[in-house]
């Protein structure tokens, strides 16, 4: 069901999802809708919250690919979960309201934005200490918040390519949290 939310959403902007018409597309009872999701504000939150899972999937993944190397895991982190962000319809409908489509939807990440940022943060906090590095806990903090927010605003409004701006955090990740990546992929990386 959040599927097909989202697959509207993307299709017909979020003032035109009701929940008859979701109930409609998916083919049950419009009170099974109202059964299963609630509200069409609790319909958001689990929109974000199923895509919010997949971008948290892919950044474990680049980590568990580079148990040894965390400049590479942070790279491959950004990498992925922008490429995934390029590609994702809801994404695309919330940044197309930033250019005057349909502002509803908007509110669906700023509303969200202080569990997206916890719950990244959080995990990404976790999984950098696991390769010790030579910072206290709150200068790790201080890197992953600077990251996240960085990441997000590229997903909202990218600037280059994901591969182009993952070299560049990750340039900024061996300036500051040290340790040296298993290869170089531009000049800047790693001046």
């Amino acid at each position: 069901m959040i599927a097909a939310a989202i697959e509207l959403t993307a299709r017909s902007g979020w003032s035109a999802v009701t929940m008859a018409r979701l109930a409609d597309h998916v083919g049950v009872s419009r009170q099974t809708v109202y059964n299963e999701i609630g509200s069409k504000a609790a319909l958001a939150d689990a929109m974000v919250d199923h895509h919010l899972d997949q971008f948290l999937a892919v950044v474990r993944d680049a980590f568990d690919r580079h148990p040894t190397d965390l400049v590479e895991a942070i790279h491959d982190a950004v990498r992925d979960v922008l490429d995934l962000a390029a590609g994702n319809l809801l994404l695309r409908a919330i940044a197309s309201a930033t250019y005057g489509a349909d502002t509803e939807l908007l509110p669906l990440l700023t509303t969200q934005a202080n569990t997206l940022i916890t719950r990244t943060t959080a995990m990404l906090t976790q999984r950098v200490t696991t390769y010790q590095p030579d910072l206290t806990h709150e200068q790790v903090s201080v890197v992953i918040d600077v990251i996240v927010r960085t990441v997000l605003s590229h997903v909202m409004q990218p600037a280059q390519s994901p591969a182009h701006t993952a070299d560049r955090l990750a340039w900024l990740a061996a300036r500051v949290l040290g340790g040296q990546p298993s290869r170089t992929r531009t000049p800047l990386r790693y001046r």
